[in-house]
């Protein structure tokens, strides 16, 4: 058929799709038995539901399909992979037009993947970055399991740019003078932390609260009995006495905060503990001014090494009325809006800084010198066998493959020389030092083996697969265990790899899947910056928020503990929650700062799109936005993302026009009217009108404006959507959607990179594969180890490096 042919086909299905109502033809394609199209029905599909916009005269969404072979969909994988997208989320053809069965739009799907796939077979697309620099959770993650201690390195070392959606993709992890020289400082205050150092100078290390945290609470890790503060883990570099300003916040005015308090709340106390002891209590004069200086505790005698640090108040109430309303000048005070508003009724921790060593007395054991000191020579003539063999062992682990009589050589010059300045320890310090800072720690090298030619592709090491799976599943360089393995060719031996990530998602550290991995797909961290309106939303509070998040993690790594099947992020009856996030929910029993799981009873909060985060993050600061809840669930969930909006977008209407309240849906409704904002609204609006019984901060409800909420809308396929379980529903119809989403964004994560239209068959391997097994998680992980992208790596040529 010639392509004037086709051409005159398309105006002539232009002029019948104008002519015809939105319902079904009659007389569909007919699909083949395995779930693919003849290549007599694909043409007829193509040319009634698409060519009549898909041209080049019309060009809908700048794409046409008139050189388009349906036979030889490998041809144009690019094209066909936008196409295959689109109808596997059912936003083809658009909404308003005439529609075949649903069958048959995911057979035509079915026979371009069968096409691409069957190509990709031949010929897998493999791909590597040439430098892989580990990123900050990564280093920080490292320096963890090399040393055993927990250092922040957020002060150190920049944030880490995101690029598709995730901060683990090599090409945008660039290196900068600046921050290899942010590499070099933290190398030398992690290694003296570590080994400990009894001529520490006296330095200050300052932690802050903001304003709108809220602290009427009792928070993890602080004793019981008191409220509010800060609880952190702070590494003290010797034994030596310590000193502890707290700084409290005050009104504009310069009074301190909580200064007019009611008499049976006066008499406000910090209290200071270490690892669960008090040492300080410091009593607050209500008199104190913004420019006194703060509470300064009395020098503190405290062992070197990490230790649990709280600063808190003792609490002075309790019961349901005192918590909320107290008399304040003759005024009754709702606590919780003072607290949001920055107002509060009782004092607030506003900072508090830790000062010291004096009179350091030595280092005392700590967790990273058992980690570090291996041995322990008895006389001089033991001590550089000791250093060998200690940065022998570091550098294993650190450089994540046996290290070579070269890094040896260079380590050991580097402990001579710490050697000579202050003995034994110091070497070992200035020893591991080096270690930090080589090039080997900060980036993840893979080298190119002898004899393979630009162009090929070929097997990574044993020891570099070993690395691509830790740092996939743990976010952190292989352990011991996986470098012994790995270095003796044993890791690919038949059911190995197998049972190392089965060891290694049983491992705490794979928590990183649901914090990083999760917590990035679901983009969980605008959770924490939404400011929804303090007056209008009293009970938010940063707290909340950072309960809002954690849920969301729970449940995601409850999927992976258990190995269930990953359709439960939308389908799940039960959540995790404390008492704050209980209590926002109306769930009851729940007490405390600790979570717990939970049975979830009502529908409407089962799954992901029950969950208060993303509802809230997803909303205006003083009302509902169904276009980001809507474009959250397509772009998030079933990943197809909607359109851009044109450059000049009309403001959605006021909450009363002409005197008469209107709903958020009626504002949304005259919005979409508009012809500059309809094509993109009636794609996303349905969804986040079907979830307006949420408010802004994920509480139910059943009016707005003082009007009852009617929260059925028509989906864009037709498709009706009751509430939030019909949108569970239109999710749950395009499984496919769905899980080939979350096998892209799970082997993106794996692989480091940035994936593009040659990687699709890969996607869709892996969802197959996982299919296979239930779509249990576990099997999506194998489905990405197991792949050729996973395990492979290609010889750039040339002008692929230019």
């Amino acid at each position: 058929m010639s392509r004037r042919t086709i051409a005159l086909l398309g105006i002539a299905a232009l002029c019948l799709i104008a002519a015809s109502s939105t319902h079904l033809a009659g007389g569909q394609p007919q699909s083949t038995a395995t779930g693919t199209m003849s290549a007599e029905s694909q043409r007829s599909l193509a040319e009634e539901y698409c060519l009549a916009c898909h041209n080049d005269a019309v060009k809908a969404g700048n794409l046409t399909l008139m050189d388009f072979d349906l036979e030889h969909a490998e041809q144009n994988a690019e094209l066909a992979e936008k196409v295959i997208r689109k109808l596997r989320a059912g936003l083809m053809p658009p909404a308003g037009q005439r529609r075949p069965e649903e069958s048959a739009l995911q057979a035509f799907a079915a026979t371009m993947e069968s096409q691409i796939d069957g190509a990709a077979a031949i010929e897998a697309h493999v791909d590597a970055p040439e430098l892989h620099r580990v990123n900050r959770t990564e280093y920080q993650n490292s320096i963890r399991d090399l040393l055993d201690i927990d250092v922040d390195v957020t002060g150190i070392l920049p944030r880490d740019s995101i690029t598709g959606g995730f901060d683990n993709m090599a090409d945008a992890l660039t290196v900068t003078p600046a921050l290899m020289q942010g590499y070099v400082r933290a190398a030398e205050k992690i290694a003296r932390l570590a080994v400990g150092d009894a001529g520490a100078p006296a330095t200050m290390e300052s932690y802050s609260i903001p304003r709108v945290e809220n602290q009427l609470d009792h928070i993890e890790g602080a004793p019981f009995g008191t409220r509010g503060g800060l609880a952190v883990v702070h590494n003290f570099p010797a034994d030596g006495e310590y000193t502890f300003t707290t700084e409290l916040y005050h009104y504009y005015t310069g009074s301190l905060i909580g200064s007019r308090l009611p008499e049976n709340l006066a008499g406000q106390q910090v209290d200071i503990s270490i690892d669960g002891e008090r040492v300080a209590l410091l009593d607050i004069p209500p008199d104190l001014k913004d420019f006194d200086g703060g509470l300064r505790s009395d020098p503190i005698k405290i062992q070197a090494g990490p230790r649990r640090v709280a600063i808190t108040f003792l609490a002075k109430f309790d019961g349901p009325v005192e918590d909320r309303y107290w008399l304040v000048d003759q005024t009754l005070v709702d606590v919780s809006i003072a607290n949001k508003a920055g107002m509060s009724a009782v004092p607030h921790l506003k900072s508090v800084a830790i000062t010291g060593p004096t009179n350091v007395t030595g280092v005392s054991d700590t967790p990273s010198r058992r980690k570090i000191f291996t041995c322990r020579p008895t006389d001089a003539s033991q001590e550089e066998a000791c250093a060998e063999s200690i940065l022998t062992q570091l550098a294993r682990q650190a450089f994540r493959r046996p290290a070579s009589p070269e890094d040896l050589e260079s380590l050991m010059n580097f402990y001579r020389e710490g050697y000579e300045d202050g003995g034994f320890e110091i070497g070992v310090r200035l020893g591991l030092q080096a270690v930090l800072a080589k090039p080997e720690f900060v980036f993840r090298f893979e080298r190119l083996p002898a004899g393979i030619g630009p162009g090929e592709t070929y097997r990574v090491s044993d020891l570099e697969l070993a690395s691509r799976l830790s740092f996939f599943l743990w976010s952190s360089g292989p352990d011991d265990e996986l470098i012994t393995i790995a270095a003796a060719g044993r890791l690919r031996e038949p059911g190995v790899i197998e049972q190392q990530v089965k060891r290694m998602l049983a491992d705490p550290r794979s928590e990183m899947l649901s914090t990083s991995f999760a917590g990035q797909w679901l983009q969980l961290k605008g959770i924490q910056e939404v400011n929804p309106e303090g007056l209008t939303f009293p009970n938010f509070t940063r707290t909340l928020a950072r309960a809002m998040r954690r849920e969301v993690e729970l449940l995601f790594d409850s999927i992976v503990r258990e190995d269930r099947d990953v359709f439960e992020l939308l389908t799940a009856d039960y959540t995790f929650a404390n008492q704050v996030l209980a209590e926002h929910y109306g769930i009851p029993n729940v007490v405390g700062s600790q979570f717990q799981r939970v049975d979830v009873t009502d529908p409407n909060r089962f799954g992901l799109l029950g969950k208060a985060g993303w509802l809230t993050m997803t909303s205006q600061a003083n009302r509902t936005s169904p276009v980001k809840r809507g474009k959250y669930v397509l772009e998030v969930l079933i990943g197809t993302p909607p359109p851009n909006p044109p450059p000049v977008v009309p403001p959605l209407a006021e909450p009363a026009m002409n005197g008469e309240l209107l709903t958020v849906r009626q504002r949304m409704e005259q919005h979409r009217a508009n012809p500059a904002c309809s094509a993109c609204h009636q794609i996303m609006d349905p969804i986040g009108i079907a979830m307006e019984n949420f408010d802004p901060i994920g509480r139910w409800r059943e009016v707005d404006s003082s009007l009852p909420i009617d929260s059925k809308a028509t989906m864009y396929d037709g498709s009706e959507l009751d509430g939030v379980s019909g949108v569970r529903q239109a999710v749950l119809a395009r499984s496919d959607a769905f899980i080939r989403n979350f096998s892209e964004k799970l082997l993106a994560y794996g692989l480091g990179r940035v994936l593009d239209y040659r990687d699709m068959s890969a996607v869709r391997q892996v969802a197959r594969s996982a299919s296979e097994e239930e779509n249990r998680f576990s099997a999506f992980v194998m489905g990405v180890v197991n792949s050729p992208s996973f395990q492979m790596t290609k010889n750039p040529v040339v002008s692929e490096r230019q």
